[in-house]
């Protein structure tokens, strides 16, 4: 049987892709109706000036999830691989995804910051917990 660390590791890589979906489903009409030109010479900051803030928040947030979550899956996976993936780690890993996907609820509709930053903070010091009890486990 999977360790159990594997469910939310692959809710993580779904949410992932349900924001690319967003992010695109947002950012080609976006694009379309500025009549943005597609201009090799253009850098990733010039689209962002042409885009109204709340496209932009979209793909930020999956740039994010491309960013601290690979920390996260690593650190599932070596729990997976020695056996820990379960109980108390595998509800730490769910709480994490559950933090990651409020923050990008956050992020992609109304973006407050504050709220923002404080569940980014509050799902890295769950990631941190879970990566030292993985050191504690494979050490």
């Amino acid at each position: 049987m999977p360790s159990p660390i594997l469910q939310p590791v692959v809710a993580l890589v779904l949410w992932s892709l349900v924001m690319w979906v967003w992010l695109y489903a947002t950012r080609i009409p976006a694009v379309q109706k500025a009549q943005v030109p597609m201009d090799p010479g253009m850098t990733s900051a010039d689209l962002a000036a042409a885009l109204p803030a709340s496209v932009r928040w979209k793909a930020d947030n999956y740039n994010h999830l491309m960013e601290q979550p690979t920390i996260f899956y690593a650190t599932a996976l070596a729990l997976a691989v020695a056996g820990q993936g379960d109980g108390l780690n595998a509800q730490l890993a769910w709480g994490y995804v559950g933090l990651r996907v409020v923050h990008s609820l956050v992020q992609a509709t109304t973006n407050i910051i504050m709220v923002r930053f404080a569940l980014f903070m509050i799902a890295s010091l769950v990631l941190v917990t879970l990566a030292i009890r993985a050191a504690l486990g494979v050490f």
